[in-house]
């Protein structure tokens, strides 16, 4: 996996912490903690950084 241009992790943003991405392999990691205190990890598709806010990992909704 080729790493990203630094022209385009200069400008990226963790869109739940807002802090500056670095990429490890086909990751990126947020620089900041996140609300559980761990950093956030979002996975790079084809080259593509996917920056979705994580799931909460918990029960599941219920519909009423």
């Amino acid at each position: 996996m080729a790493n990203l241009p630094a022209r385009l992790l200069d400008v990226l943003r963790c869109p739940v912490t807002g802090s500056q991405l670095v990429q490890d392999g086909a990751v990126l990691t947020s620089s900041a903690p996140g609300p559980d205190g761990e950093p956030l990890t979002y996975g790079l598709v084809e080259g593509i950084p996917v920056l979705l806010r994580p799931e909460p990992h918990g029960g599941t909704a219920s519909a009423s």
